[in-house]
């Protein structure tokens, strides 16, 4: 247990990568990810990092189990008087109840293992203490813990170097519970599983146990509230199945069904809890069996890490591609209509119904401002159209994509049409000002009028094969050279403007998936913070 520095610094570094990962998609596998995230997580802050920095902390033993398995009587009869809530309404403990030496009490006064748990060391219930400027101060820190506490209790009768852990129910009907159980699990040196005769074959605490043999990490097992005439039968069919399950050598423990058992806060004869208390002395008190407990259940984390940690950055590296993919279908939706949109362009679509009336009745019938408000108006729906036509590709592509899950598929948007409106708007008016500046330098008496040139650029600009004689009109007016001039820097304003309309329609639907971060640096950060990890190790 004696770490070097840059192994707790690659350990750190690992820690910071697992917590900026993203898992948002809602792909296969993608809820199992984020648990071994969550685990992962819980491992590195609550147990491994303040371990390996503090070997001389006392040893923690988390008591686990199923509802009603007595665990909360069991650490009452280990310390010798009610420190802990137990009866028989289910589940009795809803505030873990942390209890060691008074000596040791600065160890986890502070956040060096479950820094999530806010510590008080006074019973929920007790009105009095609300009453007090301290208790106000309490009651907020609570709110903003999300009501997550720690309870703890010092006790002169518990040997210093040893601290129980009395966890809520592992099956609890209450997600919470059972989320805060895992966590607290996961902060032992020691876990201590309790089981009863009736439930020794629940699968919840067989997986609990599987865990600790994956993980590699010291664990006890409490057979609790065994009936004596059938303890010998039961315990030999309990030692069976754990044989078959590769745990036939962990310490084992057979507490009998007394009086005491039955719940009401009772405690356990010494003699019952006797070799547990033992156990659990012997592994405190003698340096090589402290060192051998505290040292498997931290190098079984280290080890498993060397697993866990690729299928994390495998499940990000899927998150990426399914981004990439919802990605590419936007892009290649909007690529392909502004491709579209400029061939309707030069075929003269802009040009069609009351806008083609308006250009043959020009100039006799219809003004020049009446002709650029029906060219704006025609190239505002051909957009709008391409903006639909985009989304409508887009909705159907990610209705075969599960990722797609996570981000609303586009629908009609109501305020798209007003937003390419005011950029058409814009748009006609650099034109306008375009033309008034080429008419400024003319020297041309009397000058041609600015509204008319516009007029015509637009047309010539937008109408494609139809407008053909726009150009030559805008010839008349203002010159070859001019109209050279105006048409060139026209026709960049009008591909500048196409692009940026369509480019923020698109950005718009990328917009709920960027803010995911789905990124694919965080699967390289993953891996190679794990690789200088086992460098250092």
């Amino acid at each position: 247990m004696d770490v070097r520095p840059q192994l707790l610094d690659a350990l750190s570094a690992l820690r910071d990568r697992v917590a900026s990962v993203r898992l948002p998609l809602p792909l296969p596998g993608a809820p199992r990810a984020r648990q071994t995230r969550a685990e992962l997580l819980a491992q590195l802050d609550d147990y491994l990092v303040p371990r390996l920095k503090s070997p001389e902390a006392p040893l923690l033993a988390v008591i686990g189990g199923s509802t009603g398995a007595g665990k909360s009587t069991l650490v009452n009869s280990l310390v010798g008087r009610q420190v802990s809530e137990a009866g028989v309404l289910r589940p009795t403990t809803r505030t873990p109840v942390l209890v060691c030496h008074p000596d040791d009490h600065h160890w986890f006064a502070g956040m060096r293992v479950l820094p999530d748990l806010l510590r008080v060391w006074l019973p929920a219930d007790e009105e009095e203490e609300l009453l007090t400027p301290a208790g106000r101060r309490t009651a907020k820190a609570r709110a903003a813990a999300g009501g997550r506490e720690l309870r703890i209790e010092t006790v002169s009768t518990l040997p210093r170097g040893l601290a129980l852990l009395d966890a809520p129910d592992i099956d609890s009907l209450v997600v919470e519970n059972r989320a805060l159980a895992a966590e607290l699990i996961c902060a032992a040196d020691v876990w201590v599983m309790v089981t009863t005769a009736s439930r020794y074959a629940d699968a919840v605490p067989w997986h609990i146990l599987r865990t600790a043999k994956e993980y590699k990490a010291t664990l006890v097992i409490v057979l609790d509230r065994v009936p004596h005439q059938v303890l010998a039968e039961v315990s030999r069919q309990y030692g069976a199945l754990l044989t078959r399950a590769g745990l036939g050598d962990v310490p084992r423990f057979t507490v009998p069904e007394l009086p005491e058992s039955a719940g009401g806060g009772g405690l356990l004869p010494a003699s019952a809890v006797a070799p547990l208390a033992a156990w659990l002395l012997h592994h405190t008190q003698d340096p090589a069996a402290r060192q051998q407990a505290v040292g498997r259940t931290a190098l079984g984390a280290l080890d498993s890490l060397r697993r866990r940690m690729p299928e994390l950055a495998s499940a990000v590296a899927a998150q990426h591609a399914a981004a990439v993919r919802l990605t590419s279908a936007v892009e290649d939706a909007y690529r392909r209509e502004g491709k579209r949109v400029r061939g309707r362009l030069d075929a003269g679509a802009v040009l069609a119904g009351d806008t083609l009336t308006r250009w043959r009745g020009y100039p006799l019938d219809t003004t020049a401002d009446e002709l650029l408000d029906s060219l704006a108006e025609s190239l505002s729906a051909l957009l709008q159209c391409a903006v639909a036509a985009a989304d409508e590709r887009i909705a159907e592509a990610w209705r075969k994509e599960p990722a797609a899950g996570a981000i609303p598929l586009p629908t009609p948007d109501r305020e798209a049409g007003r937003r390419i409106g005011v950029a058409v708007r814009h748009w006609r008016r650099v034109l306008e000002e375009l033309a008034e500046e080429e008419v400024a330098q003319l020297a041309k008496q009397p000058p041609p009028d600015p509204d008319g040139v516009a007029a015509l650029l637009v047309a010539a600009l937008l109408g494609g094969k139809r407008a053909r004689g726009a150009g030559e009109k805008l010839v008349e007016r203002i010159g070859v050279q001019a109209a050279l001039r105006l048409r060139d820097r026209g026709g960049e304003l009008v591909g500048e403007h196409l692009d940026q309309v369509l480019r923020a329609e698109r950005d718009r639907r990328l917009a709920p998936l960027d803010a995911l971060e789905v990124t694919p640096e965080a699967q390289a950060e993953l891996i190679a913070a794990l690789s200088v990890l086992q460098k250092e190790r």
